[in-house]
């Protein structure tokens, strides 16, 4: 029997942790195995590995680190191998002087611990840390799999890596490697980290003198810490997924498209495998889907209002009823769990699809193949001699799919399907804008729901934000209309293991049922404007995107930023006397070119930009965070439209008839002039400078919460007028 094994057993008999019996049997199990006590408890799951080490900790006098907080210098990280600290076990935590200070979940016996000094140089000097803190302390301060790879290169480095180096010439030698024991388990671990993660899907991104490997958590994507030996495996890597998948790994260079079926714990997962070529190898997303998973309404993050509104809609016997925004706002999720209330044995429910995002049991699912002709209208048609109580269209795209939809709904059965719109009331107008006949509209569908997702906040460590600007509090109690400013609380969270230090933890959506009753129908007959029929549902009640956002802040579920990025703010129409008011005076001068102090965002110097500097006239509108009183005492309407003079992916220097105050907090809104929607954040005002001879002033701002499309989208923007700028002169 081991020392350590009789010292821990001495420690749990003093402090009576476990049973006699209990230690009895575990010393009769120690004489028969070669596994030591701690494993034997944890087995058992007698006590938790944490506290196993802690108590022998005291027993023989080491410390015990908590690795999911400890920070380990890059030096020390430099100084071991990686192939080193996981032959034996251990994670590297400090060098003071001459001495190593190491961590294991197993006291290292003293052979041990003379072949690593002997190895490194050092003296040694242990602590104790839980077995899957290091292999967790592994993947972030080596980098994911990067034992798996240090052995690869050390079994191989005669000249297997250089093989991949090279241009893909030799298939042969990559696909065998692809099945080799040490790449399936280097794909497995990538697999199965993601999972662990949460993650929906993994992106694998080559590049000149890199390889990225990203994890999508909670609609965000987040950089995996890869070890540099990683490029040189992207030929075996997705060689070895191409094999999982079913696709042809000789085929580089036109895109490709599979499945795989994986099993990690009890759990079977559906692989959707996509590749594209680049210059510099091919480019792959995997994205991770659950084969069973339960589809509940009440987790869908509805209120209770919007549930008994939902359990009415999906139990009418016919309509149709759709499910608007844009892509990846969890259309698919909410159709999947409305088709899950209702699917008994009584009813025959069939749906297409493209893709078939998950399956269910009982519902008869159709795959769209283009390519063969079957489209949504084709599907549709056929689904009708099937003799279905409910069909799903997974998307209306046109107006043969439309018109059928409708039709097939007038005859007596429900429809659910999806639309690409803005908000419910924009369905009604985009439905009549593709050629659908109003009557046909208003006579045959129930209801236009829109939804966002948004990050939920992690519940152990979120907190109240007591710093929370008041002009925010304000905004927040005003749109909400039920609760005043000093009853808002707003919630933040730090990050913790639990989140991966992200503060958030899953999604949930928010929501807006519009009813098409009576009223709606007849203004849908008169073609009324989507502003027109959204005042009337609001009049009836209804509560849009940003009001269901806000009461999720004000429960702590959320960020304000969260919603904010999703929902802009409701905003009157712009007449034509409130324009000519304000924008033609700036357009006017602007044409004239009459002189303005000029200001900038950055220094004047350009190698110390961040980003570069357009020159250019482009719309934005607005808001400033005050109350309504200080607006109007200041001259301001609650939204203010002007054009820029020069645009960054950082900031912009626009053009106000009142001077603003420095430091105060703006949501923009940006209308680039590349067809695609507004970008929509925050900002702050750094700068204001007057122009006395036209009264006017312009305000510099930088973005605060632009996120990372919008902002590559508006510096694409700038670099493509630039080069063309440069091309013309």
């Amino acid at each position: 029997m081991r020392k350590t094994d009789v010292l821990l057993l001495e420690a749990l008999q003093e402090q009576g942790l476990l049973p006699q019996d209990t230690l009895a049997s575990l010393r009769a199990e120690l004489a028969a195995t070669d596994a030591p006590l701690v494993q034997l408890i944890i087995a058992r799951r007698l006590l938790r590995e944490k506290e196993v080490l802690q108590i022998l900790g005291r027993k023989l006098q080491m410390d015990f680190v908590d690795l999911q907080t400890a920070v380990v210098d890059k030096a020390v990280i430099e100084l071991v191998p990686v192939k080193i600290a996981s032959y034996y076990k251990f994670m590297p935590v400090s060098l003071k002087g001459r001495v190593l200070t190491v961590a294991a979940s197993n006291p290292l016996d003293i052979k041990t611990q003379d072949d690593i000094r002997t190895q490194l140089g050092y003296d040694i000097d242990m602590v104790l840390a839980t077995e899957s803190d290091i292999t967790q302390a592994y993947q972030r301060f080596y980098g994911l799999a990067a034992d798996t790879l240090g052995q690869i290169v050390s079994q191989s480095a005669a000249g297997a890596v250089s093989s991949f180096t090279e241009a893909l010439d030799k298939i042969e030698d990559i696909e065998k490697l692809a099945g080799d024991a040490s790449v399936v388990k280097l794909v497995n671990q990538i697999i199965l980290d993601a999972f662990r993660k949460r993650s929906t899907d993994i992106h694998i991104e080559p590049y000149r003198n890199s390889l990225v490997l990203r994890y999508r958590v909670d609609g965000i994507l987040y950089d995996a810490k890869v070890p540099p030996e990683f490029k040189s495996f992207l030929a075996a890597i997705i060689s070895r997924i191409k094999i999982m998948s079913n696709l042809n790994i000789v085929e580089r260079r036109l895109p490709q498209d599979g499945r795989a079926v994986v099993k990690i714990q009890d759990q079977v997962l559906d692989l959707r495998i996509s590749t594209i070529p680049t210059p510099y190898g091919e480019s792959m997303v995997i994205r991770i889907l659950p084969t069973n998973m339960l589809f509940s309404l009440e987790k869908l993050g509805l209120g209770h209002r919007e549930l008994t509104m939902f359990e009415k809609l999906i139990q009418k016997p016919h309509g149709v009823i759709f499910v608007t925004g844009p892509t990846g706002s969890g259309k698919t999720t909410t159709l999947y769990a409305c088709l899950s209330r209702i699917n008994t044995k009584a009813r025959k429910i069939i749906t297409i699809e493209d893709p078939i995002e998950y399956e269910m049991d009982g519902i008869t699912q159709i795959q769209v193949m283009s390519e063969i002709g079957l489209d949504f209208a084709r599907g549709l048609r056929s689904m009708l001699r099937h003799d279905p109580d409910v069909m799903m269209v997974g998307e209306v795209r046109d107006l043969e799919t439309a018109e059928i939809a409708i039709r097939v709904a007038l005859t007596g059965h429900l429809v659910f399907s999806t639309l690409h719109t803005n908000d419910a009331a924009s369905g009604i107008t985009r439905l009549i804008d593709i050629g659908v006949e109003p009557y046909l509209v208003a006579s045959s569908i129930e209801a236009f729901i829109a939804q966002r997702l948004i990050r939920v906040l992690c519940p152990d460590c979120k907190d109240e934000d007591t710093k929370a600007p008041a002009e925010l509090k304000e905004l927040i109690a005003k749109e909400v209309g039920t609760v005043s400013a000093d009853k808002v609380k707003v919630f933040r969270s730090k990050g913790c293991p639990s989140c991966n230090n992200t503060g958030f933890y899953g999604r949930t959506a928010i929501y807006e049922i519009l009813l098409v009753d009576e009223e709606i129908q007849d203004l849908v007959v008169k073609k009324a404007s989507a502003g027109q029929i959204k005042r009337a549902a609001l009049a009836k009640g209804m509560r849009t995107l940003r009001q269901d956002g806000w009461l999720k802040v004000l429960a702590g579920v959320t960020t304000p930023e969260e919603i904010m990025k999703v929902a802009s703010a409701e905003k009157e129409p712009v007449t034509a006397q409130k324009e000519e008011s304000f924008v033609l005076p700036v357009k006017e001068i602007v044409a004239q070119k009459k002189p303005f102090i000029e200001s900038r965002l950055e220094p004047a110097s350009s190698d110390r930009r961040v980003y570069l500097r357009l020159e250019a006239k482009v719309n934005i509108h607005y808001q400033v965070f005050e109350s309504e009183a200080d607006l109007a005492a200041r001259g301001f309407k609650p939204e203010q439209i002007s054009i820029t003079k020069n645009i960054s992916a950082g900031g912009l220097l626009f053009v106000a008839d009142r001077s603003l105050p420095a430091g105060a907090l703006l949501d923009v809104r940006i209308e680039l002039p590349d067809a695609g929607k507004p970008v929509e954040c925050l900002a702050r005002v750094i700068r204001v400078d007057e122009n006395k001879q036209g009264h006017f002033y312009n305000v510099a701002v930088c973005f605060l919460d632009i996120t990372s499309s919008d902002r590559a989208r508006v510096g694409k923007y700038v670099q493509e007028e630039l080069t063309g700028e440069d091309a013309k002169e």
